[in-house]
């Protein structure tokens, strides 16, 4: 499975001590499948650090390596009582972490608005009943924890090749210009960049789509979209 981290910086080795604790699925190295996901992590901690630009990392996943080692994975496919359980305990302050011994964990994601319900739940205010159907509705999302030094052997840098490279320069541009010429948030341009026709197919390199200039492809982005 092709995976993908957001950040400021390209990582090229793991280090579980810079890991933040109190996060969904506890302290680890959180990857996404959905590389919009991962741009947009990657955007909103380039903004806090006032750096250049943001950065995403590609890596392999083996899912098959922790299951033939007998590594402790959980996996949540949706959101139910269980997932909300879990991510409150994780985020909860007032007790010892790690707070769960697993290896890998991957679910759905925590966002800015199901931590406000999460903490109408945790104040008793709504019933988790209440909660599971507040979250059931949001647009999918997804992410993996690697918790543990162990759980890192499952992951494969993916090598920083001149396509990869001039794609995320190109899409970094092509946002920018979105935002400035369609008057529209940058949660927005992403939305319509990832799940467009043209990016997929800019992002597969035998379509040689890449080797155009930003201004080529931002044109075929708005004629799909009759911009």
């Amino acid at each position: 499975m092709k995976v993908f981290h957001g950040s400021d910086i390209r990582i090229e080795k793991i280090d579980l001590a810079k890991s933040e604790f109190f996060r969904d699925f506890g302290r680890g190295f959180y990857v996404t499948n959905i590389r919009e996901h991962a741009f947009q992590r990657a955007n909103d901690i380039a903004a806090r650090h006032n750096s250049y630009k943001p950065v995403i990392t590609e890596f392999k996943y083996t899912e098959a390596y922790p299951i033939t080692i007998g590594m402790n994975v959980k996996k949540f496919e949706s959101i139910s009582r269980e997932w909300v359980e879990f991510v409150v305990l994780n985020r909860n302050r007032q007790i010892f972490h790690p707070a769960h011994t697993f290896d890998i964990v991957e679910g759905p994601i925590a966002n800015d608005k199901m931590v406000i319900q999460i903490r109408l739940y945790e104040q008793g205010k709504i019933s988790i009943e209440e909660l599971i159907e507040k979250l059931t509705y949001r647009e999918p999302t997804h992410q993996i924890c690697f918790c543990t030094l162990a759980s890192l052997y499952a992951l494969e840098l993916v090598d920083d090749n001149n396509f990869y490279s001039v794609i995320d320069n190109m899409t970094t541009v092509i946002l920018e210009e979105m935002v400035v010429d369609l008057k529209i948030t940058e949660s927005t341009a992403i939305k319509r960049l990832y799940s467009s026709k043209s990016y997929e197919q800019l992002s597969n390199p035998e379509t040689l789509l890449w080797q155009k200039t930003w201004q080529e492809i931002y044109k075929i982005i708005k004629e799909e979209h009759r911009y």
